[in-house]
């Protein structure tokens, strides 16, 4: 964990600020991938992840953007209403989940609401390396939209779409003519809210690849009242561990005394994966991809379960 100091604060728009973070020990940070979040520990003692949307390569700052949700449990009110500049708060380190596929011949970004923060990133990274881009960017309308003059102003403002006032039955429509020149080298990115992220990837795998589109989830999957069967798990040492309906790997494991990492313990921020060396793990995280959870070799151990009497896990 780091400890980050608050050097500036913008109003986005009305329900969107800006954080400007810097290193209260006045050291640089690690460039990050396009794309990757971080742990934010708010002054309510909640963590709550968010996407860095600066320059990956600006080392002297990081800049999250947070929306007040209208049902806050006190991580996004607490940043807007009690953070002021000079606040000191507390990060880990950058993680991705989201990246840019380096094989892409061509890279489609299509952003709503607040779901602009990682395709922000994104946008600046591709730019620099001359990666052929368009992003599209979904909002109600100009005053709802956060980063418009930004974008508007920026080196790559060309390959900027905005839609604005796009409704809900109109953005199938609309999402297909963005599409339309998709070809087998095209991937496309998406993040915003769960409704537009699923019309998103119907309309893009019609014409591309499911493993071409690529989903940014920060929030997890409906809850199933399936408390699921009762499963062992072998650690790479040899322990061996029983996981009761209703229990979660994560927690039987801290009951033995062996720590697993964990953030948000929804399935949401990959902290808490571990590699499976045996057995089939029954996914319901929101964090692995369709590749990475057909493939298998991966369990987010804070939420998901097993299909096989016994898993092997590796610590």
């Amino acid at each position: 964990m780091i400890t980050v100091t608050v050097s500036e604060i913008t109003a986005e728009t009305a329900a969107v600020k800006c954080f400007r973070l810097c290193r209260s020990d006045g050291r640089p940070f690690a460039p990050y991938e396009a794309g990757a979040h971080v742990d934010v520990l708010g002054p309510s003692g909640i963590t709550r992840q968010y996407s860095l949307c600066g320059p990956p390569g600006e080392t002297g700052s990081y800049v999250i953007a947070v929306k007040r949700e209208e049902c806050s449990r006190g991580g996004s009110a607490a940043l807007h209403d009690q953070v002021r500049v000079g606040h000191q708060l507390t990060i880990g380190e950058p993680r991705n989940l989201f990246a840019l596929d380096p094989a892409a011949a061509r890279h489609v970004l299509v952003a709503a609401g607040i779901g602009i923060t990682p395709l922000l990133s994104m946008a600046y990274a591709l730019h620099h390396t001359g990666s052929p881009f368009r992003l599209h960017y979904f909002a109600t309308d100009r005053q709802q939209a956060a980063f418009v003059p930004l974008l508007e102003n920026a080196d790559f403002a060309a390959d900027v779409t905005f839609h604005f006032g796009v409704g809900r039955s109109e953005q199938p429509e609309v999402l297909a003519a963005a599409l339309a020149d998709a070809d087998t080298g095209t991937h496309v990115y998406t993040c915003g809210p769960k409704e537009f992220m699923h019309r998103v990837v119907d309309v893009a795998t019609r014409a591309l690849p499911e493993d071409h589109v690529h989903v940014e989830h920060f929030q997890p999957l409906e809850p199933t009242a399936d408390a699921g069967e009762e499963f062992e798990v072998e650690l790479d040492t040899g322990e061996v561990f029983r996981v009761p309906p209703g229990r979660s790997i994560v927690e039987v494991l801290a009951e033995g005394g062996i720590e697993v990492d964990t953030s948000c313990r929804e399935g949401i921020c990959g902290t808490c994966v571990l590699p499976v060396l045996d057995g089939v793990p029954e996914h319901r995280d929101n964090c692995l991809t369709r590749k990475e959870k057909a493939a298998g070799d991966q369990i987010a151990t804070c939420v998901s379960r097993a299909r096989t009497p016994r898993l092997v896990l590796e610590l």
